[in-house]
């Protein structure tokens, strides 16, 4: 199972980079003010979206289904998968015809803020001019849900890459020849519909032969299909509903939307890399076990993906809290990005940082459910964490601005994680192996102790570089970062937790299903 991890963490890592630079082109080119807000409020919605459907998230009911009807032949299961890909493009092409004429409404409930001011048209207009993505998003979902199944990961962990490339290709472009910011906005909206088009080609060109021929279809087995999906897929984007719930409170305060959506993309580069791969992974290696009815094999899966997530998870929230202002600095602080957005931005950043261990926590459980057939059990729970986010964000961002909010969303998360695994006790029980009950408090010790050294490191190099040119800063950063992953990687060897040998010749081991495909 490490090869594919790896596979999809290497895939999801390339586009969370890609990511920052695409942001910190928004950033330079948008600011922190009025424009800001209303396309990042419109780009959201997409990213919502965007989640809801790809990145692993269909994968909780299509491949399932998929591998099921395979088991009978493969043209069962192209056929299932023709469906299930002109179902949902067509879907959401009527979606996005609503959501169009409907704008005018949706913005005022997603930013109540706006109302009244001239964000809520420019809002409207941005949302209008990103929906043709919405057309891609249904194909490219199913694609990426049939690809995993079928374990190529390659395709669908780096299709991604090509939605930052383009955007990134333009923003070059239009920090070139400047332009007033909401020009530069409506364009920047205007490119998402051609990079989700980008990514439905790399899939749809070497995979199309797996889903065919497709088909609209609204009867029984279809019906029974989505009641299945949909819950799984509003579960897997959890933290995104959670911005979203930061962000309806948000709006009434000017920039804060945008210090959130800034933070929260520092919080998602972990929970990216670790979230993605534990969805895409873990779901196709649970369901075979527990088709096989082979109890090992499933303690195995949720034993690793267990140990993998709290392994990256914890050193990632203690790194983004300790090092909050000087990477927002270096990200971030450039064009119309002032200082005074870094130091709000970085707030957010500490309290968001706080939950995302329990963000990955729900990625790394929700495979079990989803494996099962369950899909209502892990929406449940993060319906849960988006009523006690609104709830907290409303008092704690009357007390204390943005890093209140911030501070709700993270309670949000560890609600609807702590949720889940009450109902996952009561329901069927989470097995681990003596393995990772021998592992996982060295792994936290070990994490705790990087935390620390790196806390004292920043204070005494960062410190002295204060006042240096922006590239002796970001070298300095650079290695800072650096020498705490390798720390943190002596202190797993030295507690006995990661073999390295061992590793290697796991990463070098190909899988069933060819991964080279």
């Amino acid at each position: 199972m490490i090869r594919p991890i790896l596979t999809v963490s290497t895939g999801t890592l390339a586009s969370r980079l890609l990511g920052f630079a695409r942001d910190a082109m928004i950033a330079a080119l948008l600011g922190a003010g009025p424009v800001a807000d209303a396309f990042l409020v419109a780009f959201q919605l997409v990213n919502v979206v965007r989640r809801l459907t790809t990145e692993g998230a269909l994968n909780a009911a299509l491949v399932p289904a998929y591998l099921q009807a395979r088991e009978i032949d493969g043209a069962a299961a192209a056929a299932l998968a023709g469906r299930v890909l002109g179902t949902v493009s067509a879907a959401l092409v009527v979606a996005a015809a609503i959501l169009g004429l409907a704008m005018p409404l949706v913005i005022p409930a997603l930013a109540p803020g706006f109302i009244g001011h001239d964000t809520m048209q420019l809002a409207v207009d941005d949302s209008r001019l990103m929906l043709p993505y919405l057309a891609f998003a249904g194909p490219v979902a199913v694609m990426m849900g049939v690809l995993n199944a079928e374990n190529r990961f390659a395709l669908t962990a780096f299709a991604p890459v090509l939605f930052n490339i383009a955007l990134i290709a333009v923003m070059l472009a239009l920090l070139v020849w400047r332009q007033d910011a909401s020009i530069a906005a409506s364009v920047t909206a205007a490119a998402v519909g051609i990079a989700g088009l980008l990514q439905l080609l790399i899939l749809v060109l070497p995979g199309g032969s797996l889903a065919t021929p497709p088909q609209i279809a609204f009867d029984a087995e279809m019906r029974g299909f989505f009641r299945k999906a949909i819950p799984g897929m509003v579960a897997n984007c959890g933290p995104q509903l959670l911005i979203v719930a930061g962000a309806i409170i948000a709006s009434l305060s000017p920039a804060s939307v945008s210090w959130l959506y800034f933070a929260n993309r520092l919080v998602e580069l972990p929970l990216g890399i670790v979230g993605v791969a534990m969805g895409t992974v873990l779901v196709p290696e649970l369901t075979r076990a527990l088709r096989g009815d082979d109890r090992g094999a499933m303690m195995r899966a949720e034993s690793r993906g267990l140990e993998l997530a709290v392994g990256l998870a914890l050193p990632a929230t203690l790194g983004l809290m300790v090092l909050s202002e000087p990477v927002v600095r270096m990200l971030f602080e450039h064009g119309v990005f002032t200082a005074a957005d870094t130091q709000a931005t970085a707030h957010a950043l500490v309290w968001l940082s706080l939950g995302l261990p329990a963000h990955v926590l729900v990625k790394a459980l929700s495979p079990a459910f989803f494996a099962r057939g369950d899909t209502t059990t892990p929406l449940s729970a993060t319906l849960k964490g988006f009523a006690v986010a609104i709830v907290s964000a409303v008092v704690f961002g009357r007390l204390f601005g943005t890093a209140g909010i911030a501070a709700s969303i993270a309670l949000g998360a560890w609600s609807g994680a702590i949720a889940l695994m009450r109902r996952g006790a009561m329901s069927f029980g989470f097995s681990i192996d003596a393995d990772a009950r021998r592992r996982l408090p060295r792994i936290v010790i070990a994490a705790v102790l990087m935390g620390g050294l790196l806390w004292l490191t920043e204070a005494l190099a960062l410190s002295s570089a204060a006042d240096a040119h922006r590239l002796v800063q970001a070298a300095v950063l650079g290695l800072v970062i650096v020498g705490g992953i390798a720390i943190y990687g002596l202190l797993l060897t030295l507690f006995g937790v990661v073999n390295w040998a061992d590793s290697i010749a796991a990463i070098r081991q190909t899988p069933p299903g060819d991964l080279r495909r």
